[in-house]
């Protein structure tokens, strides 16, 4: 196995993919593998027998570190021991220093996100105020990145709204530009913009303000970026009741809506330590399968905002492990780096962590755990916030669970069935008999299952016949699948996949007791047991109840379980319609009268207009269909033949 230095991570882990590549045919011995690792500090990828990386570690001594993995002796969890279980092969990167495997490894877990580690589901970028110092008319702008440009940066935020409605307070209070002309090169080229002409700028494009004058406002507009808003506080003030004596009363509402913003601004501000240090304050909770991590980001001694991020806990096993987890995967991302980290545990490998932070920043990283005092109590406080969401994401997902698989339950109750898990709905759609298609929707658990979803565009049914229509969907649909059932039965396929082998514990038709009969005769006909039901609607065309067995259910229509019917077929009937529509945007104004020798356009309109409806069209006789205007008895006869031979053909392909 080659070394690498640091900057040569990345190009080391492309010729190891390489050399693996070339040889994943080959048996990979893993105790003849094990016997030739280095006592050197690197980085490990366990693999399984698809190739996927399904973990990714550092290690002092690659040696040590990776036979633990498969030492009898050694005791391991059960999450581990599972994950033992799937290795099929491994490999390692040799580093220079453990600093550089701790680098590598964060950029490879980011990469590859592997199952079995502990792993940061949320991946954002943070917001910042960003003032343009550079240039000679400074602006104030958002920012999602901090790059090293000499101007100044203020955050991160964690409300991109918040932050849009600071800089907009700042640009009204200080009439700072929000234009991007170069000045002064470009003063005067122009004219003026809206915001000059409503005095919420001083148009320095037009050289209407000098430069030193314009920087004032700069100056005073870092000042309440920096949290200082005593000043513009009183200015306000003093502005809106010289406004009122003034009796200019639309002045000083607007000084009092102003007034009121930095109010609100100020509030958020919430002073939490004499120090002005920046720190962030890291704490956790967790249960068997999750973990939330709260951290509360105070900037200057003020806490600017608070964010929670969701962890699946892998391998991971206790606090330290998943607060190591965490910091290693954040702050690997983030551009702004704290001088302070306040932990809730102590984390695992902290002294080299505080060093990787040290460089990542430029000077020295601090990370401490609190254990007395104001600083024990903050990170006590980041705890709670975690428990408490964690606790309401419990409770979300109790009621997404009523809502899908208890609503599930609710209707099997309702029909008597022991058990609901799949469910196929159908629905019809056409205009007039054109472009009849039909659409077949897939919930599983209650859920939508959308890459099951299947479309169907009507071969055989000529016009608007629904009951026939739906007779040759169920018929493709169910003869597919047991053709497939056959060839993998044939192959010694036992396991079902694909949205055609799997059959539903419950088929629902989108109808009553028609719909529900068509259903039951294909069921049968093709020696299949399923259950069927209607999804019956009112005169007002809300869902009503089901039908099944020969009478309609009566159901609770404020229940979860006739909420998950409402929302399957109005899915089954959006699916169809979409379908539908797809279809008659690609062929525009196309006909089935267009297919008929003698018919074009005019003809067409002309006896669309007479007849109405294409049914009225097809029964016809040709002395009726020379009554509509501009039709010859060559038209009509051509007409009249061709719908009398698409109804032979459609009679033969049915039987």
């Amino acid at each position: 196995m080659k070394e690498a230095g640091c900057a040569d991570c990345a190009a080391v882990f492309d010729w190891c993919s390489r050399e693996n590549r070339k040889g994943e045919n080959a048996v990979f011995d893993i105790e003849e593998e094990l016997k030739k690792l280095p006592a050197q500090p690197g980085v490990y990828l366990m693999h399984d027998k698809r190739d996927e990386i399904i973990y990714v570690g550092k290690a002092i001594s690659l040696k040590n570190r990776v036979r633990q993995y498969f030492q009898s002796s050694r005791n391991k969890t059960a999450k581990i021991e599972q994950m033992v279980s799937r290795i099929a092969r491994f490999e390692y990167i040799v580093t220079d220093s453990e600093l550089e495997a701790l680098v590598l490894e964060c950029n490879l877990i980011k990469e590859h996100r592997p199952r079995y580690n502990t792993m940061l589901k949320d991946d954002k970028a943070y917001p910042y105020i960003k003032v343009t110092v550079t240039e000679d008319f400074p602006r104030v702008l958002f920012a999602r990145t901090m790059k090293k440009d000499k101007n100044k940066y203020f955050g991160p935020y964690t409300s991109a709204g918040a932050v849009k409605d600071t800089i907009d307070l700042i640009q009204k209070i200080y009439k700072i530009r929000t234009c991007s002309r170069v000045l002064p090169r470009d003063a005067g080229k122009d004219r003026p913009c809206l915001n000059y002409h409503i005095k919420q700028c001083n148009a320095p494009c037009q050289g209407y303000v000098d430069k030193e004058s314009y920087r004032e406002n700069i100056t005073q507009a870092l000042d309440f970026l920096n949290g200082h808003y005593e000043k513009v506080l009183s200015l306000l003030e003093e502005r809106m009741l010289k406004a009122s004596e003034n009796m200019d009363f639309e002045k000083a509402i607007e000084y009092r809506e102003l007034l009121s913003s930095v109010k609100k601004v100020a509030q958020k501000q919430k002073i939490t330590s004499s120090s002005t240090l920046d720190r962030d304050i890291i704490a956790l909770a967790r249960d068997d399968r999750d973990a939330v991590v709260q951290v509360f980001f105070v900037r200057e001694g003020k806490l600017i905002g608070r964010e929670h991020f969701h962890m699946t806990v892998a391998t991971a096993e206790d606090t330290g492990q998943i607060l190591t987890s965490f910091v290693k995967q954040f702050y690997a991302g983030t551009p702004f780096l704290p001088k302070e980290l306040w932990v809730q545990a102590e984390l695992e490998d902290s002294e080299i962590i505080c060093r990787w932070l040290s460089v990542r920043k430029g000077q020295k990283v601090h990370v401490m755990v609190p254990k007395k005092g104001d600083k024990e109590r903050l990170v006590e406080l980041a705890e709670k916030n975690a428990a408490l969401v964690l606790s309401q994401d419990k409770e979300k997902i109790k009621r997404e669970e009523l809502r899908t698989i208890g609503a599930m339950n609710q209707v099997a109750q309702w029909l008597g069935l022991d058990r609901v898990r799949r469910v196929e709905a159908f629905d019809i759609s056409n205009i007039s008999g054109y472009e009849s298609v039909g659409s077949m929707v897939v919930y599983e658990d209650g859920k939508p299952k959308r890459n099951d979803y299947r479309k169907f565009k009507i071969r055989t049914v000529l016009g608007a016949n629904d009951y026939a229509s739906m007779e040759e969907v169920l018929k493709r649909r169910f003869s597919h699948g047991l053709e497939e059932k056959s060839r993998m039965q044939e192959n010694g396929v036992e396991e079902e996949f694909g949205s055609f082998t799997r059959f539903p514990d419950l088929l629902m038709m989108d109808g009553g007791k028609g719909q529900v009969n068509i259903a039951l005769k294909v069921i049968e006909e093709l020696g299949l047991s399923i259950p069927v039901c209607g999804m019956v609607k009112d005169d007002n065309h809300r869902t009503r109840g089901l039908y099944y067995n020969n009478a309609e259910i009566p159901i609770d229509r404020h229940s979860e379980g006739f909420r998950l019917i409402t929302r399957i077929q109005d899915e089954a009937h959006r699916f169809a319609i979409e379908y539908h529509r797809s279809l008659r945007g690609k062929s525009q104004v196309k006909s089935v009268l267009d297919d008929i020798p003698g018919i074009g356009d005019t003809r067409r309109k002309a006896l669309m207009r007479h007849f109405k409806t294409l049914e009225a069209i097809r029964d016809a006789e040709v002395e009726e269909l020379l009554k509509a205007p501009g039709m010859n008895r060559a038209a009509s006869e051509s007409v009249y033949e061709f719908f009398r031979k698409e109804a032979e053909h459609k009679t033969v392909r049915v039987q």
